[in-house]
């Protein structure tokens, strides 16, 4: 917000500064002056610093200075309002009323734009005070909020609901009671039949002065039949309902209300409530449920089901995850079938006796016997088979290799980056190690 202030003051600084360096340029050479500068004429530059004003001011939460600015043609407009009706001729008569309506109207319209300017503001500033109490307090700030929300809507529930069930009943009391029109009217109504009756007897009674206060242009909205049952607008509750609405759902959680309870232009969220209980135990306990309560930490936690398990799982099945590979006993039901090549049976007994396994993989609860289940899956029905788990799974591997890179065997075993470059890859496929059991 203040570097949006300090722009806009600095937009407003060469703006006065243009319209100092244009008075001090000749006539002939302000064409060529404004061309540099982008506007086309002086009455734009100072339209732009208008404008540049008033957005300064609603940054800075002040009030547009309402500049009345006497329009030299008021008194060509207006030159007969303040002229008595007994110096008029007919026609003159006629064009006062037209003047006194026409002035009416636009001072209305000054007074209404005035008014929706400073509702304006009053909205501005009571939804700055609502962020600064949402920054102060996240949480409690929307359980507020959700309350005065609740209440809004149930009182502007019943608001329309009493409109309803009124008109019925008069309906209903007519059939029932067989009362007259009269005893059915209700107040609005009433006035709205005298106001009518007092326009008819009133027409042709000296000075015609209606439209000089501003209490007889409501008589239209009173005689009018749209106002039987409504306002004039919405009232104030209605009002409050929507500025909430609109701050729940710029918190985004308006995006919850998949239905509506009132009014289309007032969902209700339908969310769980943490302070509910059942009629039945309320009834019980007597006591009343309290109007809100404080999220804790347990609202933010989430229960995890299988997913716990399907971390080292996926040693087993790399499906899970998207890759295409063998799992882990698969591997070893690999190797083992390789073995059979050799017709030896005390080779693969061997081997399935003394499965060894190590890293740090190892450590995950029951890693043997997921190995010992898969592997067992795979081989002939009572084969002996013994998964042996490395007593130091994380550093077992390395302590091996380096009691195996120690030895005399070792530099016959290896090969190095000139063997690779000599022989090429298809010497590395065809290498093979010899194993001594």
């Amino acid at each position: 917000r203040s570097s949006k202030i300090n722009e806009l003051e600095n937009e407003l600084k060469g703006l006065e500064f243009l319209i100092h360096q244009l008075r001090h340029v000749n006539g002939n050479d302000i064409p060529s002056f404004l061309a540099e500068t982008g506007y086309v004429s002086k009455q734009e530059i100072e339209a732009a610093i208008v404008k540049v004003t008033q957005s300064l001011r609603k940054a800075k939460g002040e009030q547009d200075e309402i500049e009345e600015k006497p329009d030299p043609s008021t008194t060509e407009k207006y030159t007969l309002i303040d002229i008595p009706d007994n110096m008029l001729t007919p026609e003159q008569l006629k064009e006062k009323k037209r003047q006194l309506f026409l002035k009416t109207t636009s001072e209305g319209r000054q007074r209404a734009k005035q008014k929706r300017f400073e509702e304006e503001l009053e909205r501005e500033r009571r939804n700055k005070e609502d962020e600064q109490r949402r920054l102060e307090n996240p949480e409690l700030y929307m359980e507020q909020l959700r309350v005065k929300y609740r209440d809004l809507s149930e009182k502007v529930e019943q608001r329309k609901r009493l409109k309803t069930n009124g008109n019925h009943g008069n309906e209903s009391n007519n059939v029932s009671g067989g009362v007259g029109r009269g005893e059915r009217l209700n107040a609005a109504q009433k006035e709205r039949m005298r106001l009518l009756t007092t326009a008819a007897f009133d027409r042709g009674k000296g000075e015609d002065t209606f439209g000089i206060k501003d209490e007889d242009w409501q008589l239209y909205k009173k005689m009018s039949k749209d106002n039987d049952d409504e306002d004039e607008g919405p009232n104030e509750d209605e009002a409050e309902l929507a500025r909430v609405a609109s701050r729940l759902r710029m918190a985004g959680i308006g995006q919850h209300a998949p239905k509506c309870r009132i009014d289309v232009n007032y969902p209700l969220m339908q969310e769980i409530d943490p302070t509910f209980f059942p009629k039945s135990e309320a009834s019980s306990s007597g006591a009343e449920p309290p109007r809100f309560r404080p999220l804790t930490k347990e609202d933010f936690q989430i229960l995890i089901g299988v997913e716990r398990f399907r971390c080292p799982e996926i040693l087993f099945r790399p499906n899970l995850i998207g890759v295409e590979q063998a799992g882990l006993d698969e591997m070893v039901g690999v190797s083992i079938r390789r073995l059979q090549q050799s017709r030896s049976e005390d080779i693969e007994e061997n081997m399935t006796n003394s499965i060894l396994i190590t890293g740090g993989s190892c450590l995950y609860p029951g890693m043997s016997e997921r190995v010992e289940a898969g592997v067992r899956m795979m081989r002939p029905c009572g084969s002996l088979i013994r998964v042996l788990k490395a007593s130091d799974s994380v550093l077992d591997a390395w302590r091996g290799a380096a009691s195996f890179a120690s030895t005399m065997h070792f530099p016959r075993q290896v090969f190095n980056k000139k063997d690779y470059y000599e022989k090429g890859e298809d010497w590395l496929r065809q290498y093979q190690l010899k194993y001594a059991f």
